[in-house]
């Protein structure tokens, strides 16, 4: 699963990214920056296309689909790439909303032994990334309108695979002109491009348990720890 990332950059820095990977020019982002551990239900800077251009802009972490009583009780903040066209909850959106959620790490605890610390994943440059994405907008009874996002998990790759079985879907430049095209809406196409990001171009290292307290937003939370460290987390 992806239930914590980090877009641990500046806002000049992310302001060059999308300007040089998505020729937007005009971004100026309204969310605090950098961020060292964000939460579900976040606020989370995303990237869509509108069949004209990029757009850029933030979506709440915890997907609602439009069936939904409130935007309260239901919500998932990652969808199954294996089931994602085929469930009621994710189908509409599959096809027709997908966006990418850009980060430049995420986080993951061991599935199997908890008292692990948790891990710090990243790819081997270190960049920002874009992992594919689904949103939905959730309209209240009173007529506010909640744009939500969901990020799409797959199975682990190698290295993923020692700690967890599943992990975001980390798109290519080419994955990524695919899954923001909203004219493809072919799910044998899409599915192809929902697949584990390659071992030898990722790293991970365990970090503090501090971050397991969604409020913990400090720059110590990325640094690297010795296991006889974990002790006095």
């Amino acid at each position: 699963m992806c239930g914590r990332f980090t877009l641990a950059v500046s806002a000049k820095q992310l302001s060059d990214y999308v300007l040089d990977r998505y020729h937007i020019d005009d971004f100026s982002s309204k969310e605090k920056l950098p961020k060292f551990n964000v939460a579900p239900g976040s606020e989370i800077i995303s990237i869509l296309h509108d069949t004209k251009k990029y757009r850029i802009g933030s979506l709440k972490w915890g997907f609602v689909p439009s069936f939904a009583k409130d935007d309260v009780s239901f919500q998932m903040i990652n969808a199954k790439a294996e089931t994602l066209f085929d469930k009621p909850s994710f189908k509409k959106a599959s096809l027709s909303q997908r966006c990418v959620v850009l980060a430049d790490s995420f986080y993951e605890w061991d599935k199997t032994d908890k008292n692990e610390p948790p891990r710090r994943i990243l790819t081997t440059d270190q960049k920002i990334f874009p992992m594919a994405a689904i949103w939905n907008t959730f309209i209240k009874d009173d007529g506010t309108k909640v744009h939500t996002v969901a990020i799409v998990t797959t199975k682990s790759n190698d290295m993923m695979s020692q700690i967890h079985d599943r992990m975001p879907v980390i798109l290519n430049k080419k994955g990524e002109d695919v899954w923001l095209n909203p004219m493809n809406q072919n799910p044998k196409d899409l599915k192809k491009i929902l697949i584990p990001y390659q071992s030898h171009k990722m790293k991970m290292y365990k970090v503090s348990k501090k971050i397991n307290a969604s409020s913990y937003d400090f720059e110590d939370a990325l640094i690297e720890i010795e296991d006889d460290e974990t002790l006095f987390d």
